[in-house]
């Protein structure tokens, strides 16, 4: 038998740590004498029996990369890249259905809060529909709700049943919007009416003053007693009592308003420095009642009234209300209990009239007094400059920018 001499290879140096004992001595590979090749299989950088570099593999110890179900970092292996695009549309998505689904939920418990109370179907021989929505904004003084303690913090007195405090009229046009106030003490026709409650036929009265509209039967008579004596339709009936008023308020945080002159009035516990100050439910509701201490009473009380209610739209009617939960619940849940609209007013068109409030404020249109002539009227009454007062219905029918002026 022919004998193989194997060729003397020098033993390999160590070259990894632990576990690398199995390259120690041998040859990688040998070639016998007729030339045939044999691999020893203990190839450098080779795993051994699954084992890793470091543990007992073979070679000198390095597994390559793309074997190190680790990763180069020593964490998980590397996954397809990241897709911002699908993840920003994911969560994209996922925000819209939370809004909406808020939003909605927000509108419907809203609406199922508002009361609405009064029909304007009621009311008889109405002008006829102009280009404008109108509202007709109402401030009762209807103590509904307030404990005693209330009605003496806020000054408000016990008196029973309500009267109307404030009445305006706010023209939502495209060319404008427009505010008007109504002073309670208006001398006006009070037209024929069927009593809401008796049924019983009443004739005209030609001489009275507009409060007493509301007095004799409600918000429907009030509506009537307007349009008939203005010839403008009015769309929407809006009112507000003592409580609901400051109530809203405080759920703003309060009202910032700056009072250019300051005044007293015992009576409604006003007490006021001039400049610019943040009023609470008691101050706000204080400021809008005041009468007393002013040389034209009722005509600076509105003036103050309308101030005052722009700036509450303006501050209610922002992002930082309608889009924080925790300011639009306790806002809307202190109006809506005691804010009292028609059939047919949504919470939609309480906000269209909230927002045209606002853009008054922010000079998109004007605020002023029904034209009043100069000529006296009875018991104190304040008679309408009708000329005037035609040309300000006809603009406003017409979504025409009102010219006419309020010279008081």
């Amino acid at each position: 038998m022919r004998h193989v001499q194997r060729p003397q290879v020098p033993p390999q140096p160590p070259q990894g740590g632990r576990g690398q004992g199995y390259d120690q001595g041998y040859p990688q590979s040998y070639t016998d004498a007729r030339g045939t090749g044999y691999d020893s299989g203990y190839n450098s950088g080779q795993v051994y029996g699954g084992h890793q570099a470091g543990g007992h593999g073979g070679g000198n110890g390095t597994v390559p990369p793309q074997y190190d179900p680790r990763g180069a970092g020593g964490g998980r292996p590397p996954g397809p890249p990241v897709d911002w695009r699908k993840r920003i549309k994911v969560g994209s998505i996922v925000a819209l259905v939370v809004i909406v689904g808020w939003s909605a939920g927000t509108y419907a418990w809203a609406s199922s809060r508002m009361r609405n109370e009064v029909d304007l179907s009621k009311v008889v021989e109405r002008p006829e529909e102009g280009d404008c929505t109108t509202y007709l904004i109402v401030g009762s003084d209807s103590r509904e709700g307030m404990s005693a303690e209330d009605k003496k913090k806020l000054h408000t007195g016990s008196a029973e049943g309500k009267r109307t405090d404030s009445m305006m009229i706010l023209a939502a046009c495209s060319s404008g919007n427009t505010m008007v106030s109504l002073p309670r003490d208006s001398w006006v026709t009070i037209p024929s009416f069927v009593g809401s409650e008796s049924g019983k036929k009443y004739g005209e009265r030609g001489g009275s003053k507009l409060n007493a509209a509301y007095a004799m039967d409600g918000p429907e008579l009030l509506v009537r007693t307007v349009e008939y004596n203005t010839g403008l339709r009015i769309d929407h009936y809006a009112e507000i009592g003592f409580a609901g008023f400051a109530n809203i308020v405080d759920a703003l945080g309060g009202v910032e308003l700056n009072i250019e002159k300051g005044f007293k009035d015992k009576k409604s516990g006003a007490d006021f420095q001039a400049g610019t100050q943040t009023l609470n439910g008691e101050q706000a509701l204080a400021f809008v009642r005041t009468r007393y201490a002013f040389a034209q009473s009722d005509l600076q009380r509105t003036k103050n009234q309308q101030k005052f209610l722009s700036a509450l739209a303006n501050q209610a009617a922002t992002p930082g209300t309608i889009l924080n939960p925790f300011a639009l619940y306790p806002t809307l849940g202190a109006g809506l209990d005691t804010l009292i609209v028609d059939k047919d007013m949504s919470l939609y068109d309480l906000g269209k009239m909230f927002f045209a409030m606002k853009g008054i404020s922010g000079g998109d249109g004007k605020s002023m007094n029904m034209p009043l002539s100069g000529a006296g009227a009875p018991q104190n009454s304040l008679r309408w400059d009708m000329p005037k007062v035609k040309q300000l219905v006809k603009e406003i029918q017409n979504d025409e920018p009102v010219t006419v002026t309020a010279d008081r």
